[in-house]
């Protein structure tokens, strides 16, 4: 190989070294912005079954009363 062309080879490969570099640190965050966006989905999907949860059960137990006051006959 002629020396220019070492040059430039040496020269790229320079450039793409250093363009990798950049990629990789700049991906340094992704896992801890990842697992919080995962956290927050799963706070929500909580909050969500928490407040059905709760429907459910208040209207279960308002027809459960119903029925025994319908049962007992109120006395």
């Amino acid at each position: 190989m002629g020396e220019t062309t070492t040059r430039t080879w040496i020269s790229a490969r320079s450039g793409l070294r250093e363009a990798w570099d950049r990629l990789v640190v700049a991906e340094h965050g992704e896992g801890v912005i990842s697992a919080a966006i995962a956290v927050l989905v799963m706070a929500f999907l909580g909050a969500a079954m928490w407040f059905a949860f709760q429907a459910i059960f208040s209207g279960a137990s308002n027809d459960i009363a119903e029925n025994v006051e319908q049962i007992g006959g109120g006395g």
